[in-house]
């Protein structure tokens, strides 16, 4: 008996993680990248209004290629060592950006909220 209370909760703690990790990973934060280097905001960028387009950010003499499709930005290319930053693939979260350390490159959604968490949007 007590075996199976154990089994339930440990059950019921897991689909519970499982499902805050979709919830939190799986949400988007709005259609508005940054793309940033150094910290200098290079362009911020509506997803939902900008048309299709590639453009290249360059940094010490090597450039990433960031293509925006159908309302999606990804790193296309990048002469990096790496290529973290194409693997990633096309940004869909604002827990997971893109990022080019090498290029000292990031991209992501845009914090539109005031001292609000992913938790509570």
């Amino acid at each position: 008996m007590k075996y199976k209370i154990i089994t339930l909760t440990a059950v019921v703690i897991l689909l519970a993680g499982i499902a805050g990790s979709v919830f939190v990973l799986g949400s988007k934060g709005g259609s508005t990248v940054v793309i940033t280097q150094n910290d200098r905001v290079i362009r911020e960028i509506d997803l939902d209004l900008a048309p299709d387009e590639t453009f290249d950010v360059e940094y010490g003499g090597s450039k990433n290629t960031i293509e925006i499709k159908d309302g999606k930005i990804r790193v296309k290319s990048a002469q990096c060592p790496d290529k973290t930053c194409v693997h990633m693939g096309w940004l869909s979260s604002p827990a997971m950006p893109i990022v080019c350390l090498p290029n000292h490159l990031v991209i992501k959604f845009a914090d539109n909220s005031e001292d609000v968490d992913a938790l509570t949007k």
